[in-house]
């Protein structure tokens, strides 16, 4: 029987089997594709002539990925650094005349302009998008937050003028309702929410041992 041979290069003849371009997903993520998908307040059956649901959730989820929070205050004039309150220094204060802004530091916190009347989703709704079904683990959710650089700085002291904050992609952890905090880790090089042992943070980071 020699129909049942394979060629010895068995593997250049599956790349000229090539048809096109495929839709399945290559890059490994610790992100659901769920977690990606906008909420729509539109109904599930359409009449003739309308946008299906599922179209609607594409363009808006294609759209939402093209925004980027630091451009949108860039355009606005607004330095994404200079959000954070920092020690007041009294020896580094310029003069009126070099400087065309206020002379006085910044010192309310984020929170005090924060407004979520308009969120669409509660912070329990976000957490629930690390939910695959079928699974009792909660995997990480993605988002963009405005931290230090200097993680062993930051940690010690927040509000240091050594300091600079940029808009880094993590994946939320976890919420406590108590503070109104949001439980977020970095991403790593590859857009991976891993431990220091290279595994994935599920479950909020707490581990069986508790």
């Amino acid at each position: 029987v020699t129909q049942f041979k394979m060629p010895e290069d068995f593997i250049s003849v599956l790349d000229k089997q090539a048809v096109g371009p495929t839709t399945e997903v290559f890059i490994e993520s610790d992100f659901l594709v769920q977690s990606f998908k906008p909420k729509v307040q539109i109904p599930f059956e359409r009449l003739p002539g309308q946008n299906p649901r599922k179209v609607e959730v594409e363009r808006r989820r294609r759209l939402y990925l093209t925004l980027d929070i630091a451009e949108l205050l860039a355009s606005k004039g607004i330095d994404s650094n200079q959000l954070m309150p920092r020690h007041y220094d009294p020896d580094n204060i310029p003069a009126i005349e070099e400087t065309k802004d206020s002379i006085f530091p910044i010192y309310l916190p984020l929170k005090v302009f924060d407004n979520d009347e308009y969120d669409c989703r509660t912070p329990e709704e976000w957490i629930s998008l690390g939910l695959e079904p079928g699974s009792s683990d909660r995997k990480p959710v993605p988002g963009k937050a405005l931290l230090p650089t200097d993680d062993v700085l930051g940690h010690e002291d927040p509000k240091s003028q050594e300091l600079i904050y940029e808009w880094i992609n993590v994946g939320v952890l976890d919420y406590d309702k108590k503070t109104e905090l949001y439980f977020v880790h970095k991403t790593d090089e590859k857009g991976l929410v891993r431990d220091e042992e290279g595994r994935p943070i599920l479950n909020g980071g707490i581990t069986p041992e508790g």
